[in-house]
């Protein structure tokens, strides 16, 4: 039994897609916290559901406007977004097959830098735990395909820590 309906809001893959239904969700439902929850790929750490605080986009690479990986240019919030307690997530829209990356991170997604930005920017609370699907390897593509349903149990399980499922 729900204790509350919370809004569950599917953003698809991809950081375009995530801000473009997170903001529709933001306008329409004014919310004071969003929870991601997702599939991520592992750098330093390995399987399991971790919680994420600092953010980063991989695929900004603006070098002849003076920007460092990762910083957007002309913008003063720098190259990592800083949110909360956890681990750093590299989001880019790229699947990641070699660990050996440029930025700091502790995980691989497509969304998170995404939603992060845009609830630093609305002033909403931002809850992020990643479930690590595979290991940003060789093997990225079919370890996810594998796992991707894997953290199911744990999203709930988290959820219900922060009392908002009962039973489910």
């Amino acid at each position: 039994m729900l204790q509350s309906q919370p809004n569950v809001i599917f953003t698809g893959i991809g950081k375009v897609n995530a801000a473009m239904t997170v903001a529709q969700a933001v306008e329409r439902y004014q919310p004071r916290r969003i929870f991601n929850f997702g599939t991520a790929g592992g750098i330093t750490v390995s399987h399991g559901l971790h919680q994420v605080g600092r953010f980063v986009q991989r695929d900004m690479q603006c070098f002849k406007l003076g920007a460092q990986p990762g910083e957007t240019p002309f913008e003063s919030t720098g190259v990592v977004l800083e949110l909360g307690p956890g681990l750093i997530c590299s989001t880019g829209d790229n699947f990641v097959t070699d660990p050996n990356l440029e930025i700091p991170a502790d995980l691989v997604d497509m969304e998170a830098y995404a939603i992060a930005k845009i609830c630093l920017k609305k002033d909403i609370e931002f809850c992020c735990y990643k479930y690590v699907s595979d290991s940003a390897d060789e093997t990225a593509y079919q370890d996810w395909e594998h796992m991707i349903s894997s953290g199911q149990q744990h999203y709930i399980d988290k959820l219900k820590e922060f009392n908002i499922l009962e039973d489910l």
